[in-house]
């Protein structure tokens, strides 16, 4: 089989892993060497200049001892296997860079005989890019769990980023869809990468010559729509694993039906792009905003509004905490104004010690008043003509996301879809009374 099939294959087979994300380093070029992760990240992110970053997003292997039910690279399901050697995988990224179609590599692999031997394969892989080619653009590689640390260590001496997979958010779905996997053995080395990377930063700051171990740090992947844990879990996970491994980011996927598992969506079932994409705005609230998890979810709701984004609607059911004066709100609060972001916010807090701020103000800052003018005041004062009721504020916020059927209409003696915002739509989004 001729290396391009070869690449065919792996890299159709490489498109469920998702890491779309910005390296997080800054490493110049060297006289002798190529690349560098100046201004550099994932395919499809990108760079401060306007650049799209490109990336060879490649398994190692499709072949694979494990049996997940929801990959496709599954030992049980009939695929036609394959496997680069590391001299031709770290060729091809070198053939590939020097025709400027990448920046840098994503390697990622299945499970080939044992983990220790896959490992193996791609520390190997990254000695030839990183020594034999002297390159010194961004990589990032996968961390398989059972592999032994000396091995994990070496890697990321080697890597800018490591990503351990967990993939379904619990035990329960594991043991019955990943029996080969278990929590603990996704936790050990999660744990080996935080407690490297914190010591590694000790090192560098004491010692200027002292390598680099991971320097982009570490992220992880959690499948959404395979198994029936509810978006309150997947993002409980999700901020346990912020706190306590001091992880980068959380990718979220949605399950794409590979299988005919009856334990499985079916084949030709829609992945649940909206409710991945309302997962990344929860998570984006968590790391920069300041909101807890059981604050935007729990048990009685333990869904995301499909109809509304997370902030809007967790302002929507705390309509006491509102309005805030613009002029005097703490940043905190500021924050959780929907349609103020992180970049306005501060530009409000700089703006506010020169005089008093008006909605035409805000809106040169870059506040999004079509939002935010149901959540604030300006000197004391509401938008112009506007009145603050939560099904009023509900309506002009789902505006045109509403099905057609929906939409507000005039009031009529006949006609009941008048009524649905008060009850079928009302219970939709989730609003508490």
């Amino acid at each position: 089989m001729d290396i391009m099939e070869k690449l065919t294959i792996l890299t159709n087979s490489a498109k469920y892993d998702v890491a779309c994300t910005s390296s997080g380093v800054d490493r110049g070029g060297a006289p002798g060497s190529m690349g560098s992760t100046v201004g550099c990240g994932i395919c499809h992110s990108f760079a401060s200049d306007g650049r799209c970053i490109s990336l060879l997003k490649v398994l190692m292997t499709n072949y694979c001892i494990y049996d997940c039910q929801y990959c496709v690279n599954r030992c049980s399901n009939d695929t036609k296997r394959v496997a680069f050697t590391p001299e031709e995988l770290a060729e091809l990224t070198m053939a590939f860079y020097r025709r400027n179609y990448i920046e840098g590599l994503f390697l990622s692999s299945g499970i080939l005989k044992s983990p220790d031997y896959t490992s193996e394969r791609l520390l190997k892989t990254l000695l030839l890019i990183r020594n034999k080619y002297h390159f010194r653009g961004y990589i990032h590689v996968k961390a398989i769990p059972g592999t032994d640390p000396a091995l994990l260590t070496k890697l990321g001496m080697l890597a800018d980023r490591m990503s351990v997979n967990i993939e379904l958010p619990s035990q329960k779905s594991l043991r019955q869809l990943a029996p080969n996997k278990s929590k603990n053995d996704i936790f050990a080395p999660m744990k080996l990468l935080t407690s490297s990377i914190r010591q590694n930063s000790y090192d560098l700051a004491h010692y200027k010559s002292a390598p680099a171990f991971a320097p982009s740090g570490q992220s992880t992947q959690m499948i959404v729509g395979a198994s029936p844990e509810s978006d309150f879990q997947i993002l409980s996970l999700a901020q346990g694993l912020y706190q306590k491994y001091r992880l980068k980011r959380v990718f979220y996927s949605a399950y794409m039906p590979v299988s005919d598992n009856p334990l499985l969506p079916a084949r030709g079932t829609k992945p649940p792009l909206l409710r991945e994409h309302r997962l990344y705005q929860a998570d984006w609230l968590l790391r920069f905003y300041g909101f807890k998890a059981e604050e935007l979810l729990d048990e009685e709701h333990p869904n995301m509004n499909p109809l509304m984004d997370p902030k809007c609607n967790w302002a929507l059911n705390h309509l006491e905490l509102f309005p805030q004066e613009v002029n005097t709100a703490p940043y905190e609060m500021l924050l959780r104004i929907p349609g103020v972001g992180v970049k306005s916010a501060k530009r409000i807090m700089t703006a506010r010690r020169n005089g008093s701020l008006s909605f035409e103000d805000l809106k040169k800052i870059g506040v999004v008043l079509k939002r935010a003018q149901y959540f604030i005041t300006c000197s004391g004062k509401l938008a112009c003509g506007l009145k603050i009721t939560q099904d009023g504020v509900m309506r002009a916020l789902i505006g045109d996301k509403l099905p057609a059927e929906n939409k507000p209409e005039q009031l009529s003696l006949f006609a009941p879809s008048a009524m649905l915002l008060k009850g079928e739509i009302r219970q939709c989004l989730g609003v508490r009374t």
